[in-house]
């Protein structure tokens, strides 16, 4: 939402997003929010950090990308 700042969903595209997409379920049940996200820890390297990075991509904030 780009008024509050929350997850309101995801598109995803590939062959590991089966793997990825239970963590934008919990963000959207759990209301979380970009800067939540941005705040969040990952583990690197795994694919699960590519939400982390998409969201930090989408404030110029990117890191392994």
């Amino acid at each position: 939402d780009e008024k509050t700042g929350e997850l309101l969903g995801a598109h995803m595209i590939g062959a590991e997003v089966t793997e990825l997409i239970q963590g934008y379920v919990v963000g959207r049940q759990l209301e979380t929010t970009e800067e939540d996200l941005m705040h969040t820890v990952f583990p690197h390297p795994t694919l699960s950090e590519m939400m982390h990075e998409s969201v930090l991509d989408a404030y110029d904030r990117v890191i392994h990308i």
